[in-house]
């Protein structure tokens, strides 16, 4: 078969890869494959295992370890910059997962083929000319690190090459098919760690400063650092999307942090089949591959519901009944089948069709569809999910924007509410878009699905412990950290991802508030990686991701899933009232001007003033305040004032600047907290007080300045003139 494959390879690259990579950029319009030969040595399969058990009768699961290790001669060359380049040899090892499904009573009996990696392969390319390459305008961001895991993290899961074999199989099913589960880990503490710390040379052994990276597939989560600790605890909570099982694993490796290489302090696999077995597992987990310390996890098997009987209690068991925030533990899940739009108008250039791409959000989270060329009739086929915190007041809004001029070409809003009340919860229809042509329209397959924790029938004397795998062979080499590779932080996924998501489409979600941002730390990955990513798409069996974002994912378990700050301060304001009643801003206010530059393409916030905060100590507050542009909550998009010290009316007059059109900024919230310092070692370190403001005003090029109440939590902030 080997030279038929080679002529698919080839016609892969010329009929396909080459026209997408001269429509990506302008830089790379004049891309071309000079030769494409993958080379005599075939690949090779050395072994298959075929899945008997906890399959559905109409497919076949197969596993198959494939290693091709290949003398190929690939060579590319860009005319306008006189640019030659090229791959002289290819290795790729991994296990790759082969379905068919549907089987069918007539011939062929399968209706189609996917084909994808569980975890990202190990991938090895030997380049010719690549400097020459990543020198050019537009690629000079990236690195071969970076290439190799784009590559490897199109070969993951959620992402499969589908091979219909038969007409009437419904490929957007297979293609995008719906999550088996959602695992949600609470990712609480660890004890009896290594201490990697040392001083005097080593002659004084010190503690550590642990954090952790953990993987489902391709999505990554990264928790905060905490300093100078052998029994940390975290105490964050991250979900993630489960496609496929049995055969994928929860992956947990903790690092110490250092300054150049961060060191290894333990692995942990646990396969998905016995978390979804036993539905939630609360153990301490002994860590592998080095001579002591344990991990306190506990593990929640989330099945996806497609009636809303259960939502209710859902709701309660996550508090979503009671706060306002759209950030939280989610009680369902939206599943998002973007199919192709008709008939959208020209934009701004009459008689000159679009470059059109589709932005679609749920509160914070926002995702991004790939761009289609020069159309007005754009066909997407891509899947999108989202977590949901509360679907009975949130809504799903879809821009459909031409990505030349940066104009909106249609958009529409779907309460989620509509969903609940839909058969199966599933709208599956043209929609027709506002602010468009008048017959304009997107169609979609939007599904929501409550997550429920399904309680399992035991008897008193039950006992169970997970299934931990132990690692077969030393895995010295995937004791790289995270941090010592890191070449770029990848968009959402978020997306997650995740993807970004995921944005990468993970599971990684924002916080709503930083507690889960250490003050020093250094994805998601992505996890964006997620990012959250979760968002982020990455992963591997060997080290952790090239891409992996330099900071921990924001934990979702936060100011609403595990309420310690605004506890606190609904504490003090018990103190403070006394028997009396206490004003309209208990917990003081903040002033701000807020304006957008279009000269500039910048938000600019000026942090004036605050006044009547709380106080912290006898001596006052230390206040400062901390600035996110949501749905952005990495460290490189904090944005922190000085310090004040002791003053419950501190004057800061302080300028910051985010770089944003003022199209995307109208559908972003500036998230402000301000925050009690405290002194080194001090407890007094705390939430003083935040505001959410929403950017979506026609006011924001003219600008405004405003006294804005602190609450609890942001949300519904009096603004006082």
């Amino acid at each position: 078969m080997w030279p038929f494959i080679c002529q698919f390879i080839e016609k892969l690259f010329r009929e396909t890869i080459e026209p997408a990579v001269r429509g990506a950029n302008t830089h790379l319009s004049t891309f071309s494959f000079t030769r494409v030969d993958v080379g005599q040595q075939p690949l090779r399969i050395n072994g298959v295992k075929a899945y008997t058990e906890n399959v559905d009768k109409r497919q076949i699961i197969l596993d198959l370890q494939i290693s091709f290790v290949g003398n190929c001669e690939i060579d590319l060359e860009i005319k306008r910059y006189f640019c030659r380049a090229g791959v002289q040899s290819i290795q790729i090892h991994g296990t790759m997962r082969v379905i068919l499904e549907p089987l069918i009573g007539d011939m062929p009996l399968v209706g189609a083929l996917s084909i994808f990696f569980l975890r990202k392969p190990l991938l090895e390319i030997n380049w010719t000319g690549l400097t020459n390459l990543l020198d050019i305008p537009g690629l000079n961001g990236l690195s071969d690190t970076i290439i190799l895991d784009i590559i490897s993290n199109y070969l993951v899961l959620p992402n499969r090459i589908t091979v219909p074999l038969v007409s009437e199989v419904q490929i957007a099913q297979l293609r995008f098919p719906i999550p088996k589960g959602v695992l949600r880990v609470h990712f609480i503490e660890a004890q009896d760690l290594q201490g990697k710390d040392t001083y005097l040379k080593g002659l004084v052994k010190g503690k550590s400063d642990p954090y952790g990276v953990i993987r489902v597939g391709n999505q990554i989560f990264q928790s905060k650092v905490i300093k100078e600790n052998l029994s940390p605890k975290w105490n964050e909570v991250y979900e993630a999307l489960v496609y496929e099982h049995p055969g994928q694993e929860l992956e947990i490796e903790l690092f110490d942090e250092d300054p150049d290489k961060d060191d290894f302090l333990g692995s942990l696999m646990i396969d998905l089949t016995e978390v979804e077995k036993e539905r939630l597992l609360d153990e301490w987990f002994t860590l592998d591959e080095v001579p002591r310390g344990k991990l306190h996890l506990k593990l929640e098997w989330l099945t996806l519901m497609p009636h809303a009987a259960h939502l209710d209690q859902v709701l309660t068991d996550i508090r979503a009944d009671k706060d306002q925030a759209s950030d939280g533990l989610s009680s369902s899940l939206l599943i998002l089948y973007l199919d192709s739009a008709r008939n959208l108008p020209s934009g701004k250039k009459i008689n000159s069709n679009p470059n059109p791409l589709v932005q679609m959000s749920v509160g914070h989270k926002a995702q991004e569809s790939k761009i289609r060329y020069k159309t007005n009739e754009p066909v997407w086929e891509e899947n999108f999910t989202f977590f949901i915190h509360n679907p009975k007041r949130q809504d799903l809004e879809v821009e459909v924007k031409d990505e030349q001029h940066q104009c909106c070409l249609g958009n529409l809003k779907i309460p989620l509410s509509r969903l609940l009340t839909s058969d199966d919860m599933t709208m599956n229809q043209r929609f027709q878009l506002s602010n468009s042509g008048p017959n304009s329209t997107l169609k979609m397959k939007v599904a929501l699905r409550v997550l429920h924790l399904e309680k399992q029938d035991r008897s008193p004397d039950h006992q169970h412990s997970a299934q931990v795998k132990r690692p077969s062979v030393s895995k010295g080499g995937r004791k790289v950290s995270v941090r010592s590779q890191v070449s770029m932080s990848p968009g959402a996924g978020d997306s997650s991802p995740a993807p970004s998501t995921p944005v990468l489409g993970g599971g990684a979600k924002s916080s709503v508030e930083d507690r889960a941002q250490p003050a020093e730390t250094s994805p998601q990955g992505p996890r964006d990686l997620g990012r959250s990513a979760s968002s982020l798409h990455g992963g591997t069996t060997g080290s952790p991701s090239h891409i992996f974002i330099k900071e921990p994912t924001p934990s979702i378990a936060s100011d609403i899933s595990l309420p310690i700050a605004t506890q606190e301060l609904r504490q003090r304001l018990r103190q403070l009232e006394n028997g009396t009643t206490l004003g309209q801003s208990p917990l003081g206010q903040i002033q701000l001007t807020i304006r957008h530059s279009s000269q500039r393409n910048k938000l600019v916030v000026v942090v004036h003033a605050c006044r009547n905060l709380i106080a912290f100590s006898e001596d006052g507050s230390d206040p400062y305040v901390r600035m996110y542009l949501l749905p952005d909550k990495r460290r490189s998009g904090r944005r922190k004032t000085h310090v004040s010290k002791k003053t419950l009316n501190p004057v800061f007059d302080q300028s910051f600047e985010f770089s944003v059109s003022l199209p995307e900024v109208q559908r972003r919230t500036l998230d402000v907290a301000v925050k009690n310092s405290g002194g080194f070692l001090s407890k007094d370190k705390g939430l003083l007080g935040k505001v959410l403001v929403a950017l979506a005003s026609e006011e924001l090029a003219k600008g405004w300045t405003q006294w804005y109440d602190l609450t609890e939590d942001g949300t519904r902030p009096h603004v006082v003139t």
